[in-house]
């Protein structure tokens, strides 16, 4: 085990060469037809963090030596994870996923629903191979964060048709907490009983990742607006153009006098030209310094890593043992992209 946790330190290195070996040797370039099936290799091509399937791993990684066992679980997340993002992009209308042709747009709206639903089935075929004893709650921890990213993907739809200052932040952190860090949450707990988890420690496990989660999508949402362009890899400002009800908008429009309030609603129901993209972005910037909504969001964000220290206090193994899911913390947290 000691020897486990030294490796464990390389994450995601390590993890991440495991599961992506698992993810190339599970590709459906052999099935037929391969209108339905390139689209599912194509989009599991183009990578990402993983931090979703490499939670799985970790979190198994605390209480057993045998990481190979949780792959089936860490391949199912990812896979329901990416049918999630294709329907997203769909029903987003957007172009572009980590900076390649989106699979509808690639395709057409019709192969990339059936590759959607094509992942979405086969995620449950690798979760059915998970040893039988701990089938039953790993299925119930699946199936509870899978419904929960349609609710909060509901709930995100939601707010595109209310007013901008209708939402509260209590309501976005419900949104994020089921849209974005329940699957989190799922990851972490099945990988934690496919190691050996105690019902209660697995849940601990899963509370942990629910709450880096939050803290995770809020960080996103700082690095969008106040992140530097090099590191974060687009354009700073894309929520704002594209007026997302985003953490900072929200609470902006909670903490705003009136005429500020007047004055950012009128930036973000209306869209402009190329030429004056750049001028909103800066002046909707300049009010949430104004407002001091940098310090507002890294209170939000530091709210939530500590709860997700509280989590990892909570479970019952050594100090030394719950390091790898601490390092995690710090990286996902530290990061500036």
């Amino acid at each position: 085990m000691q020897l486990l946790i030294q490796l464990l330190y390389l994450y995601p290195t390590m993890l991440k060469q495991i599961f992506d070996q698992y993810l190339q040797d599970s590709n459906y370039s052999q099935k037929e037809p391969q209108e339905l099936y390139e689209p599912l290799d194509y989009m599991l091509s183009l990578g990402g963090k993983r931090i979703r399937p490499l939670s799985v791993l970790i979190a198994c990684s605390l209480f057993s030596d045998n990481i190979k066992q949780a792959l089936p679980a860490a391949y199912a997340v990812e896979l329901f994870h990416n049918f999630s993002l294709i329907h997203d992009d769909i029903m987003d209308n957007s172009d572009i996923r980590r900076g390649k042709p989106t699979v509808h747009k690639k395709w057409d709206e019709n192969t990339a629903i059936l590759s959607g639903d094509a992942m979405f089935v086969y995620a449950y075929e690798h979760l059915s191979k998970l040893p039988p004893a701990v089938l039953p709650a790993a299925l119930m921890a699946f199936n509870e964060a899978a419904i929960g990213v349609c609710e909060g993907q509901q709930k995100d739809i939601n707010f595109e048709k209310r007013l901008a200052n209708s939402v509260t932040t209590e309501e976005y952190i419900d949104m994020i907490e089921l849209k974005t860090s329940i699957l989190i949450y799922g990851a972490m707990k099945i990988g934690a009983l496919v190691g050996g988890a105690s019902q209660e420690d697995a849940e601990r496990v899963g509370l942990f990742g629910k709450n880096l989660g939050i803290a995770f999508q809020l960080q996103d949402d700082y690095l969008d607006t106040f992140g530097d362009t090099a590191k974060v890899g687009k354009r700073i400002g894309g929520d704002i153009l594209q007026n997302k009800k985003t953490y900072l908008v929200i609470k902006a429009l909670e903490l705003a006098e009136e005429a500020s309030k007047v004055e950012l609603i009128d930036w973000l129901t209306h869209q402009v030209s190329l030429e004056q993209e750049q001028a909103k972005i800066d002046k909707v910037t300049a009010l949430f310094h104004q407002l001091e909504i940098p310090k507002e969001l890294q209170t939000a964000i530091k709210k939530y890593n500590d709860l997700a220290l509280e989590n990892l206090a909570a479970i019952e193994l050594s100090d030394e043992k719950k390091k790898p899911l601490l390092d995690l913390l710090h990286q996902l947290m530290e990061r500036e992209y």
